[in-house]
């Protein structure tokens, strides 16, 4: 069974940065595509980053410039740096993993951004 752990949410003012990590519990070579979504109060969880087997990014407009995924194969990790946030940016922020047919999601990290 997959597990995945996210990490590294918080409080953080406008401008500020945070580096979000999801720890896998194997391996993630085989995995086609990790990425990060988010959810905001309400029903819907939006993509925020993807990166693919072959390292291929990409993101949502609203983080181009700001937001970087990335993903240590040794240390079975996702990361995602976030960078001059800004509070509609607050939200619950998730790691999904793609093999197919299966998806695998991680139970999430707060981040809220605030003065």
């Amino acid at each position: 069974q997959v597990q995945l752990v996210e990490s590294g949410g918080g409080l953080v003012q406008p401008g500020g940065s945070l580096r979000l990590s999801c720890v896998v519990s194997q391996s993630i070579v085989s995995f086609s595509t990790m990425g990060w979504y988010r959810q905001a109060p309400g029903p819907q969880r939006v993509l925020v980053a993807t990166i693919n087997s072959g390292d291929s990014t990409n993101y949502a407009d609203s983080v181009k410039g700001r937001f970087t995924i990335s993903r240590d194969n040794a240390k079975n990790t996702v990361y995602l740096q976030m960078n001059n946030l800004k509070p509609e940016d607050t939200a619950v922020y998730y790691c999904k993993l793609n093999r197919w047919p299966m998806e695998y999601w991680g139970q999430g990290t707060q981040v809220t951004v605030s003065s």
